[in-house]
């Protein structure tokens, strides 16, 4: 058996993990370990190092107040979804959170981890897109906008770690999924929130990276129910096709599941 050595190294800080993390630009951080650790284990990837921020108690937190909920980079999908302050606040959030994976993946996974990889079927970029999160890192604050820049690719520059997830609280919001049977990652999965700042309709699963739908948006803005954005159908150019379902039926399922996430925030 080919085996694969590398350096693991647990911080007691999170600078002491940005210092590491500096110090080698080929070593890895190490959350939940959901995508990085199959991903070494199918030797598709063999960092130099690992850095292990997954017991920083300063990355595990969620605090909400009038405004926002911010959930700290290494707290658990479970965390997330079980938390009865986040019901409260943005119920989508609560709702998504628990839709992630199964319950060994919700109690491994962190926010960070999922934010930051940038996993085309990921849940949470689209509520960050969608809630118009700001992401805050170890250097600066980034907006959701700016933040998911192409498959697996983020505005993280070398060496930057995500330390929390500020959501800001939506009038209305509802996430809908069609998940992949075995996986539970989305094949198709629409966030809509009604915010401060104007409607905005988040897909994820179905393209290359999570997106928004501006003529859902606008559509919405006047009518906000699910029978007004029936007839918008989005263009099946450069989105997924797979085994699992062709780039057509995943542009017919962003209209279906954005119905349902209406009428899940209308319900909430």
């Amino acid at each position: 058996m080919i085996t694969y050595p590398f350096t693991y190294a647990k911080p007691k800080s999170l600078s002491e993990a940005a210092t590491l993390i500096a110090a080698d630009p080929d070593a890895k951080i190490l959350a939940g370990g959901q995508t990085l650790i199959p991903t070494m284990k199918q030797r598709l990837a063999n960092p130099p190092t690992l850095v292990d921020i997954s017991g920083l108690a300063d990355l595990a937190f969620i605090r909400v107040d009038a405004r926002t909920v911010t959930i700290g980079a290494a707290t658990k999908h479970a965390d997330v979804a079980n938390s009865a302050d986040v019901a409260k606040a943005i119920p989508a959030l609560a709702f998504l959170a628990g839709e992630i994976g199964d319950p060994a993946v919700r109690h491994m996974g962190t926010i960070g981890g999922s934010i930051a990889n940038n996993d085309p079927a990921a849940d949470y970029p689209a509520a960050a897109l969608a809630l118009g999160a700001t992401i805050k890192t170890t250097k600066r604050e980034i907006a959701a906008d700016e933040f998911f820049t192409g498959m697996f690719e983020t505005a993280l520059d070398e060496g930057e770690i995500v330390s929390e997830i500020s959501f800001p609280r939506a009038e209305k919001a509802g996430y809908a999924k069609f998940p992949n049977p075995a996986s539970r990652y989305a094949m198709v999965g629409v966030f809509v929130a009604k915010t401060g700042s104007g409607m905005r309709v988040a897909v994820t699963g179905a393209g290359p990276c999570v997106f928004r739908v501006p003529e859902m948006e606008a559509a919405l803005t006047s009518n906000f129910t699910a029978d007004a954005i029936a007839h918008v159908k989005v263009s099946a150019d450069d989105l997924n096709s797979d085994l699992h379902g062709s780039s057509e039926y995943r542009a017919h399922l962003v209209t279906v599941m954005a119905k349902r996430a209406v009428t899940a925030a209308l319900s909430g």
